[in-house]
């Protein structure tokens, strides 16, 4: 399953805030990670929190897009909407 994560380097604490739109109206999992968007550090702590929220191991997931920029694509495998659902709540309606 792909997840569109919007991630905020240097957030003050590592944490998922949560389901948002944006203004073209993409539905974003809005997340927060301590460390620095420096040498992969940032992308490697936006994984790792959404692992533990999730309860997966960190190689289910792959970051397919957006590297370097604040939205990001990641797969995560066997991953189903439930278990979205489940950990982070209904997504805002459209």
């Amino acid at each position: 399953m792909l997840i569109a994560v919007r991630v905020t380097p240097r957030g003050g604490r590592d944490g998922v805030d949560g389901w948002i739109r944006d203004d073209a109206g993409r539905l974003l999992l809005r997340v927060r990670v301590a460390a620095p968007a420096a040498e992969g550090q940032a992308n490697a702590s936006l994984i790792a929190v959404l692992a533990k929220a999730l309860g997966r191991p960190k190689s289910a997931f792959a970051l397919l897009s957006g590297q370097t920029a604040r939205v990001k694509r990641i797969e995560v495998e066997g991953l189903s909407e439930a278990d979205l659902t489940q950990a982070f709540g209904e997504p805002p309606p459209t």
